[in-house]
């Protein structure tokens, strides 16, 4: 483990309490978070802003990986720096697993082995994950679902993940997700990743979540709360703007992007229903901390080689 893991492995540790805490309080529906936020103790008490801004994160995320399984049919998705996220069983109980060949989630080997253990505790996770179920210490592989560790800086450990291990077909449409991953990755680290996912696949699309604006006196802020808790955010240059997020992609060798921050999303992109009924869960007494926070993350959309690109362009489109 590389000097600064420790810290980013934390964050992940923060973002399970966040999504505990407003599920709890009712933002969406995950009866999956509190398995993995178990060991954690009580849930601290969260501001109405940062409740509001996961619900944001979350609608947004789960609506683009829907539109890319509706669009393209039979594909495969791989969750990169998955932490404990809980896609793979929403999904599944939503019944919105038809089409998808498999499912990956891969993440350092102290992250993996967690998460295996409150998975392996728990016979709701267990029933919903398919047939031919093989568990290690630290991975797990199912005719559905592929829980593995690796570290996405160590291309021939991860090119032996996906496709050994995991048996992924390069040419079968294969959706990849990063939550604030590839800022805590060097330029040329998530460069190289993004250019080999690219290379290795022949159709390809990727779900990038992520702070953008980084470069303004907000930015500076969120940059130095997480420096004071030995987080170090790597790749400040590409969360300059929309345009530089989409400029990484387009720069590792996919052909089209589009970009959005958050306040567009959570203003134009969640049904007007979703909003009145979430902004009626709590009160916000300052509506510009909400707006100044959503204006300093994003999600991105790239594609690479996808036959239908168009289409799935417009689809995606807030």
């Amino acid at each position: 483990m590389i000097v600064g893991d420790e810290g980013v492995m934390r964050t992940n540790d923060d973002a399970t309490s966040c999504k505990q805490y407003a599920v709890e309080k009712g933002y969406w529906k995950d009866p999956f978070i509190e398995c993995f936020h178990s060991g954690f103790g009580r849930v601290d008490r969260k501001t109405p802003e940062i409740n509001r801004g996961y619900f944001a994160r979350v609608f947004a995320t789960q609506l683009l990986v829907k539109k890319f399984i509706e669009t393209v049919n039979a594909c495969q998705i791989v969750n990169l720096g998955s932490g404990f996220d809980t896609l793979y069983w929403r999904l599944k109980s939503l019944e919105k697993m038809e089409g998808i060949k498999s499912f990956v989630d891969i993440d350092l080997a102290e992250v993996t082995m967690k998460k295996l253990h409150q998975i392996r505790m728990r016979p709701q996770m267990l029933s919903l994950l398919g047939d031919d179920i093989k568990i290690s210490s630290m991975e797990l592989h199912s005719s559905e679902y592929h829980l593995v560790s690796a570290d996405l800086r160590t291309r021939k450990e991860l090119e032996r993940k996906l496709f050994t291990d995991c048996g992924l077909d390069a040419t079968v449409p294969t959706l990849f997700l990063a939550e604030c991953v590839l800022i805590y990755m060097t330029v040329d680290e998530s460069n190289s990743l993004l250019s080999f996912l690219a290379s290795s696949f022949s159709e390809c699309a990727f779900i990038n979540y992520e702070q953008v604006n980084i470069f303004d006196r907000f930015g500076e802020i969120m940059v130095e709360n997480l420096r004071q808790r030995n987080t170090e955010l790597l790749d400040l240059d590409s969360c300059k703007s929309l345009d530089s997020q989409c400029l990484r992609f387009r720069n590792s060798g996919w052909s089209e992007c589009r970009a959005w921050d958050m306040n567009y999303v959570y203003r134009h992109g969640i049904p007007r229903q979703e909003i009145d009924r979430v902004e009626k869960i709590e009160f916000l007494d300052e509506e510009n901390l909400l707006e100044q926070l959503l204006n300093h993350y994003c999600i991105v959309f790239a594609v690479h080689g996808i036959a239908n690109a168009q289409e799935l362009l417009d689809a995606v489109e807030f």
